[in-house]
């Protein structure tokens, strides 16, 4: 077996974990699907509709209605819990409630953590 580097390794398991994940979760246009990527410097959300294939809402920490919000001083963690906040509020908006919460292979710690309790806490259902 060649050698890979740790990074490399880190991010085949990472899609390893998704493949399982996704094998589970599927959105509905009932209950759609609140997909998370993160990457270095931020963080990505959107709920999806898999039968119709849309995304209903999106969220980022690069999208011009959270820059309007963040401060230059916040720290990912407080980024990741604004994103969830707008997201959670978009997703009301647009009278979504419910959603399957994927975390694309991600641990369920740190930042997509953060998200997801934020979103919770401003209404989401998951």
């Amino acid at each position: 077996m060649a050698k890979v580097c740790k990074s490399k390794r880190r991010e085949l398991i990472r899609k390893r974990r998704k493949r399982s994940i996704r094998k589970k979760i599927f959105g509905t246009p009932d209950k759609p699907r609140l997909s998370i990527y993160r990457s270095s410097q931020h963080i990505y959300a959107q709920i999806i509709d898999d039968v119709n294939g849309h995304s209903l809402v999106a969220m980022s920490t690069i999208m011009p209605l959270f820059k309007k919000q963040a401060t230059d001083k916040m720290t990912k963690m407080e980024r990741s819990k604004l994103v969830g906040k707008l997201l959670a509020e978009q997703s009301k908006a647009k009278n979504i409630s419910k959603v399957c919460f994927d975390r694309n292979g991600f641990l369920y710690h740190g930042r997509v953590k953060a998200l997801a309790d934020s979103a919770r806490e401003n209404g989401l259902q998951f």
